[in-house]
């Protein structure tokens, strides 16, 4: 799962799996869920995510995770 925050936009894109995107559904004004092929989620898009969302936060809790990759803006 990958978070990528777009400053330019305000627009925080969540990837769930890296597949890509074969339908949009817009779900509520601003956010957008991504399907594959298949119909199974693959992403969602928030728009005006600063509004929306603490970005200065990220918590996790009992996930089975093997990797943690904190990448930063150059």
């Amino acid at each position: 799962m990958k978070f990528n925050y777009y400053p330019e936009t305000d627009s925080l894109y969540i990837s769930l799996i890296d597949k890509p995107s074969a339908d949009s559904q817009e779900v509520a004004t601003g956010i957008v869920l991504d399907f594959d092929a298949n119909g199974s989620l693959v992403g969602i898009d928030i728009d005006h995510a600063s509004h929306v969302a603490d970005l200065s936060r990220l918590e996790a809790q009992a996930l089975p995770i093997n990797n943690i990759a904190l990448a930063t803006s150059a």
